[in-house]
């Protein structure tokens, strides 16, 4: 069988790893991306195929041209392959396939600033200097791009959702019915230590608003708690402002920092709305329970009193009251860790292989 993948782009993220975990199934795959980084070319042994968007002389607008992303991902020819896996929550699933090619799309989220986080983005673009234009640009595209992205999400012949809220979210934007494979988590990495002191709180993520850790800074310094905010992002100066002295924040930390901070925390809070979130099923299998915003992907892995603390409003006094229920001494780290194997890295590999079996390509 001859196969090839598709990814929106490679910088970093949930997203990413499962794309790593395609190439341990089918190593000899070419991966063709809108733009690629060294790193990522690299740890996928250099079997990435990218275009002229790599030479794009403005890096920092490559988000800011989706009509050229679907310009180079529509004209890609896959006549010579059995199947095709576009890895999207953009533009990729876009491609164009003939049969008796076969396309899977594995489906990170309908695309987030067409549809569900539409207004978020043109209040808070995130192109700083450039934010101006960008809300303009939205304004102006995002009719003729909602249709073309309602289009190519009927492209492929099968999608898989990485979660149940995602799977719903297909079904609303998209019309499309899809089957939830959970992306892979490094369960192992954070793997919790037995004997571990845990003390406060932890938040981690990329900080933008749309994540809310925001809650978690303001409730926790509401309530005096100690909490570690792990990460940077536009938001940072921001949350900085709005902390007081019990809120320290981290940058820069390597993995093995991080599973650290996870394996000593008490709970790790998670007051976004996530399509998955693969942050907290981390701070899972370091055996933390999470404290989250009961909604999306948290659904799949939060189970209230046995892995985490659900609170049911993205307030601050939601947040508040959920810490003040929360007992440390009603959870079980080893069961905590265990009850997230079902995301490791095999599993969604032995999962994905399943799928195609029964989708019945040869």
């Amino acid at each position: 069988m001859k196969v090839a993948i598709v990814h929106d782009w490679f910088v970093g993220g949930g997203a990413e790893r499962v794309v790593e975990e395609l190439h341990k199934i089918y190593p000899e795959a070419p991966i063709y991306t809108s733009y690629c980084s060294d790193e990522w070319r690299e740890q996928l042994d250099g079997k990435v195929i990218t275009g002229f968007l790599q030479k794009w002389p403005f890096p920092a607008l490559r988000k800011f041209v989706p009509f050229l992303r679907i310009l180079w991902f529509s004209r890609l020819n896959f006549d010579d392959y059995d199947l095709v896996i576009s890895s999207s929550g953009a533009e990729a699933k876009g491609i164009k396939v003939n049969k008796p090619t076969v396309h899977i799309n594995y489906c990170h989220a309908p695309t987030h600033y067409y549809w569900s986080r539409y207004d978020e983005y043109l209040k808070i673009p995130g192109f700083g200097f450039f934010d101006p234009l960008a809300r303009l640009g939205l304004r102006l595209l995002v009719g003729p791009l909602r249709h073309w992205d309602f289009k190519a999400a009927q492209r492929p012949d099968f999608i898989i959702a990485n979660s149940n809220y995602t799977k719903e979210q297909i079904k609303k934007y998209y019309g499309r019915e899809s089957t939830t494979i959970h992306p892979p988590v490094d369960i192992e990495r954070f793997a919790s230590q037995p004997n571990e002191q845990r003390h406060g709180f932890v938040a981690a993520g990329r900080q933008t608003p749309y994540k809310r850790i925001d809650l978690a800074v303001a409730a926790c310094t509401k309530l005096e708690l100690p909490l570690i905010v792990i990460g940077s992002g536009p938001d940072h100066s921001r949350l900085k402002k709005l902390a007081g002295k019990s809120v320290t924040f981290l940058r820069g930390k390597n993995d093995e920092e991080v599973a650290h901070y996870f394996q000593s925390s008490l709970g790790f809070i998670f007051p976004g709305l996530d399509d998955f979130g693969i942050v907290a099923v981390e701070a899972l299998a370091a055996g933390t329970p999470v404290i989250a915003y009961k909604a999306g992907g948290a659904l799949d892995y939060v189970e209230s009193n046995k892995t985490g603390e659900f609170f049911s409003e993205q307030t601050v006094d939601s947040l508040v009251a959920a810490l003040q229920r929360f007992n440390p001494n009603r959870y079980n780290s080893g069961l905590i860790t265990k009850s997230v194997q079902i995301f490791s890295a095999s599993n969604f590999r032995l999962k994905f292989q399943k799928q195609i079996e029964q989708v019945g390509i040869k």
